[in-house]
């Protein structure tokens, strides 16, 4: 869905700063599209990592008057029970909130050296072995009901597109890709769109021109970390966010949290930071939509309970193997 665009977001002190002849560079282009329900935005918290997490959200959230669209997890669908998967969807499903889980495992937690290396292959599958493991993870959770996941392999990421093609995922699943396999370019970005994703996290540090030029490559939903957790940088860009909104819609706006430690595999060992972490999230989030609201011209979020995404472009499919 497209939307007509809208005027830029008038900063606090930029007219002061022209004001002392000191004006600042020229704007990227408005985005002209939109969610199919015509919002601009929506929020994710993400490192959410069991059903006890996602309550907390759910209450932080309500005391806050924080609009949650989506969560997702870190530790992967190998690291919850059925039930406790199970949990999570009614919660999520009760709360309008689009529940994402993530596909592992990945190099990251492999055998293999490179995955701390310069040239790392970072959370991508590694080998057939981990393919396949993360093809069953995604299959066991479709099945207990969860739509989104969150993979960090184009090969994965084009096998479960192709699987879901072919129905043997339902139609209306969705694929959400991680950081770890973040598209620095227009190229790269259009690229993943084509391989079966619907939404695409890309790089934390990016400009706002950077992000402008990866949104008129393609439509698939952009996610962007306006606070990034160390890992991805640690970047704390809340003044930014009105300028994320407008050219990159649509676009999940997602609040890691700079110094905390990361925890996945996430655990009973580490519940109560897990939860400490959560709660600060939220707030984080507040913060950042207290900086939106002190913009003039913030185009508007989508419905929370909303999760539809506009059709994408494909790669066309192998052809059918001989008889």
């Amino acid at each position: 869905m497209t939307a007509p665009p809208e005027d830029r977001p008038f900063p606090p002190g930029r007219s002061e700063l022209e004001s002392l002849g000191l004006p600042g560079p020229a704007a990227p282009p408005t985005s002209p599209l939109a969610f199919p329900d015509g919002g601009a935005w929506r929020l994710e918290i993400p490192s959410v990592e069991g059903p006890e997490a996602l309550a907390e959200v759910i209450r932080t959230a309500g005391r806050l008057e924080v609009p949650v669209h989506r969560v997702s997890q870190g530790s992967g669908v190998g690291m919850l029970r059925d039930v406790e998967i199970g949990d999570m969807v009614q919660a999520a499903e009760e709360n309008g909130i689009d529940l994402c889980l993530f596909v592992r495992p990945g190099a990251d937690w492999d055998t293999g050296a490179s995955a701390g290396t310069t040239g790392s292959v970072s959370a991508r599958s590694r080998g057939s072995a981990q393919l396949q493991a993360g093809i069953a993870q995604a299959r066991r959770a479709a099945a207990l009901g969860v739509r989104s996941l969150l993979v960090s392999d184009e090969g994965l990421l084009w096998s479960l597109h192709r699987l879901r093609e072919r129905g043997d995922l339902p139609a209306r699943t969705r694929f959400k890709v991680s950081v770890m396999a973040a598209p620095a370019n227009p190229a790269a970005f259009r690229v993943q769109g084509l391989l079966g994703a619907d939404t695409v996290n890309v790089p934390s540090d990016l400009t706002i021109h950077q992000l402008a030029e990866l949104r008129a490559a393609g439509p698939a939903a952009i996610d962007f970390y306006v606070e990034s957790p160390d890992n991805v940088g640690g970047f704390v860009r809340h003044h930014e966010i009105a300028e994320v909104v407008r050219v990159s819609a649509p676009v999940y706006v997602k609040f890691g949290l700079r110094n905390a430690r990361g925890v996945y595999p996430a655990g009973e060992h580490l519940a109560a930071e897990v939860l400490a972490a959560t709660r600060e999230r939220v707030r984080r989030a507040r913060l950042g939509l207290d900086e939106l609201e002190r913009h003039s011209a913030v185009r508007a979020a989508s419905p929370v309970g909303s999760h539809s995404l506009a059709a994408a472009e494909r790669f066309p499919g192998p052809p059918p193997a001989a008889p």
